[in-house]
């Protein structure tokens, strides 16, 4: 039988990868009064190291966590799925290139969002929370606002719940924020970034490599908040 929420409470999907922004979402949503369910994704990505940390998280956290399985790595395209295409290295930021790069995966947050709604409709969530960034981010379409807003139109009409007038909110309070100002924020919710997971290409030990774009942005993050970097890098 499908848990249902109780009376009184206040349910929110918050898409859960484990990592630093997805962490300070989960952060966020329970500071703010509602009940998470922490909904993750194997996706066939290669740095499955981020689910387990999503597991340990949510332990942690006390919130319920599912995991949903879907096959992206079946289409190919990106360097998260595909293990013909590398991920990019740099020694900096400043060498990463201009546009979307490789390790774009096609759809991913459209897919992601579509299965929250699903499960925010049979659970009676009118919530779900996303950790994208417009900010300092990869240059994803799909982690931008004019999306995001297109995505909670269709909601509204695409569900039982969005026809019958409770159409989904889609929360995304990171969006305008810098990394620097996450880090700043989820440390004041008292965030424990050592156990979160960044890395698009993680070493056999599971540690970041520090130089794929998501680690350097990551290490940017906190040297902007004036924060120690508790990461914990491969030796590998």
């Amino acid at each position: 039988m499908t848990p249902t929420a109780e009376p009184g409470a206040r349910p929110a999907i918050v898409l859960f990868s484990g990592g630093l922004d997805s962490t300070t979402c989960l952060a966020i949503a329970r500071s703010e009064g509602f009940t998470p369910i922490a909904l993750s994704f194997r996706y066939g990505q290669r740095h499955t190291v981020e689910l387990e940390c999503a597991a340990a998280l949510a332990a942690a956290a006390g919130v319920e966590h599912i995991i949903s399985d879907i096959d992206l790595a079946a289409f190919g395209g990106s360097a998260l799925v595909d293990p013909e295409l590398a991920v990019p290295h740099h020694d900096s930021l400043e060498e990463t290139p201009v546009g979307v790069p490789i390790t774009y995966v096609p759809a991913r947050n459209t897919i992601f969002l579509s299965i929250a709604m699903a499960v925010a409709e049979v659970r009676g969530a009118d919530d779900v929370f996303i950790g994208v960034n417009a900010v300092d981010y990869s240059g994803y379409p799909d982690c931008r606002p004019e999306f995001i807003d297109a995505f909670a139109a269709m909601a509204a009409v695409a569900t039982r719940r969005g026809i019958e007038g409770s159409p989904l909110r889609i929360h995304t309070p990171l969006i305008d924020l810098t990394k620097g100002e996450i880090i700043s924020l989820g440390m004041s919710l008292g965030v424990d970034y050592s156990r979160t997971s960044t890395c698009y290409d993680p070493g056999a030990d599971g540690g970041a490599c520090g130089s794929c774009e998501a680690c350097l942005l990551r290490a940017r993050g906190f040297a902007d908040a004036g924060i120690a970097d508790p990461t914990l890098y491969s030796v590998s």
